[in-house]
């Protein structure tokens, strides 16, 4: 189980995704449905400002989250992998300016934790967003 500095026990460690081959998040304990995995801060970027983050690093971790701007999400948020079998789900807490990570299904020890970048869209407009090991390549194990 992994404790963070301040030893609250987390329901999640930081892995290897055993589908895609890069970091994930994974389940260190079996997880019930409709539990919040982490609400994490996020930092405003006005779209105007697309074209800087996709010239960075950052360009594989923002998220869309309105027509006026995108966000960078800050703590654990930005290490869930995209999957249309998603087990958890994401929601934007405007007011706070925070993402909210919570399970919509029951996930069992060792699972992947993975989230739908699309939010349930039928279709993927960016899927360059989604063939990680195209786009940054696979991690040698």
């Amino acid at each position: 189980m992994l404790k963070n500095e301040s030893n609250i026990d987390l329901p999640f460690k930081i892995g290897i995704s055993p589908t895609l081959k890069i970091r994930g998040i994974i389940a260190a304990r079996d997880i019930k449905k409709n539990t919040v995995i982490e609400s994490c801060p996020v930092i405003l970027v006005d779209i105007k400002y697309e074209n800087f983050l996709e010239e960075t690093k950052l360009s594989s971790y923002y998220f869309i989250w309105d027509d006026k701007y995108h966000c960078v999400v800050l703590g654990y948020g930005g290490i869930f992998n995209h999957s249309k079998n998603n087990n958890t789900k994401y929601y934007k807490d405007k007011k706070n300016q925070m993402m909210v990570f919570k399970t919509i299904k029951d996930i069992k020890k060792g699972e992947e934790l993975c989230t739908d970048y699309y939010d349930g869209e039928k279709t993927e407009s960016y899927p360059e967003f989604t063939d990680f090991n195209k786009k940054i390549g696979k991690l040698e194990l």
